[in-house]
């Protein structure tokens, strides 16, 4: 008996399956681009260390590159990235302005502080005098997600490293258009600020939940055979 598809589950089915195939789909473009995102962290940060830029024109090229500078820190003029946890607790990440033996001004994210050590009298052994090197990568300013409030200078609170708009609230002059996020030293992983790790910590699951988008679009379609295979059969029979 030749199949006969029905109007109305027709219609229900090649939509959904359509829908399930595209959203496979686009998870495989996800791991193909997560993918690359981690390659290129990975051999970025592990490379040699290269002098700070005083410009970047292109980010893409510089963006998780493992960078070095020798300067100081303005240590009064510390700002605090709130809504940063580590590891389940709260947290700020402090911002700190350096400026370089080259003369350059750039936002350095030293890493994170727990709430109750937020101000720097609560932990003298976090302020570095003086001159020092900061081994750090590039990370790119002014990137949030979609529901990431605004920056409020005036109630000095900061969700997002904005360059123009800190330099302008600290009226410190110029300062570089990125920002470097400090790597966590090696032999003391846990002294505050706790700095970034040189390894990238991120889910990458999108291969599996491409293959459930096209299970489920193969589940559906056998369902959706067997259902006309059944009413074929028992068209015959009710006739009868």
């Amino acid at each position: 008996m030749p199949f006969r598809p029905r109007l109305w589950p027709t219609l229900f089915t090649v939509p959904a399956v359509l829908m399930m195939l595209g959203l496979g789909t686009w998870q495989l473009d996800r791991l193909a681009w997560k993918t690359a995102l981690i390659d290129s962290f990975e051999s970025r940060v592990s490379a040699p260390p290269v002098p700070a830029p005083a410009v970047v024109e292109d980010m893409e090229a510089w963006r998780f590159r493992h960078v070095q500078a020798t300067g100081r820190f303005l240590n009064d003029k510390e700002l605090h990235l709130t809504g940063r946890p580590y590891e389940g607790t709260a947290g700020f990440h402090v911002i700190t302005p350096f400026v370089t033996d080259d003369g350059l001004t750039v936002l350095v994210n030293r890493g994170w502080v727990p709430s109750d050590r937020r101000r720097p009298e609560t932990r003298p052994g976090s302020v570095l005098d003086g001159t020092v090197t900061v081994n750090g990568i590039v990370l790119e300013a002014g990137r949030k997600g979609y529901f990431v409030p605004e920056n409020e200078p005036g109630r000095e609170i900061w969700f997002t490293v904005e360059p123009e708009q800190m330099a302008a609230h600290l009226g410190i002059g110029p300062v570089a258009s990125y920002y470097i996020d400090v790597l966590r030293p090696p032999g003391r992983p846990t002294s505050l600020p706790i700095g970034a790790m040189a390894s990238i910590q991120v889910r990458n699951e999108h291969l599996q939940y491409a293959v459930t988008w096209f299970l489920l679009a193969g589940t559906l379609l056998v369902i959706y055979v067997l259902w006309h295979r059944q009413m074929d059969r028992k068209e015959p029979e009710d006739a009868a």
